[in-house]
């Protein structure tokens, strides 16, 4: 990637953490990031080239948890509020892939769900641990409650630790 993809890359990453991608239009966004439609769709060859690379910056930035010591560790990196705008991101994604799975979006909702796995792949039972991060990242969006959440995902987490497998 050329530094001026990497570059305006990083600005429209910025951008739609905050405006959302599922309904992303190229003309305010090039406005905004100081560009233009035609130099976006230049370096990222369509408007489906950006989105799918604004998806893998997404990705890139969760997939930066494997070696997290645990579950909990994880929950706490998610429940940053700093992450807020990530997980919007990650929810506006994993939605659209569900609803258009065609285009940049095609196995958008599938890939992430393996990213997650592979992150947990130390934890006995991953898809467990998973659901109950998924389910209190979901909750954390709604209700923004990070202490009533936190508190519930470590007893979910330790009671899931204490079954046998």
């Amino acid at each position: 990637m050329s530094a001026r993809q990497e570059e305006l890359l990083d600005r429209a990453y910025a951008y739609v953490r905050t405006h959302g991608i599922s309904d992303l239009s190229l003309r305010p966004l090039a406005s905004a990031i100081g560009s233009s439609p035609r130099v976006l769709l230049y370096l990222f060859g369509s408007k489906d080239g950006l989105i799918r690379a604004l998806l893998a910056r997404g990705r890139a930035e969760q997939l930066a948890l494997r070696g997290a010591p645990d579950a909990f560790a994880i929950w706490t990196w998610a429940a940053d509020p700093a992450r807020r705008e990530l997980l919007i991101l990650w929810l506006d994604a994993y939605a659209r892939s569900l609803t258009d799975p065609t285009g940049p979006w095609a196995d958008f909702a599938a890939r992430t769900v393996t990213d997650w796995l592979d992150i947990l792949s130390d934890d006995p039972n991953p898809t467990a641990t998973l659901a109950i991060l998924r389910g209190a990242m979901l909750d954390l969006i709604a209700t923004g409650d990070t202490d009533r959440i936190t508190a519930a995902v470590q007893q979910a987490l330790t009671a899931q630790l204490a079954r046998p497998q």
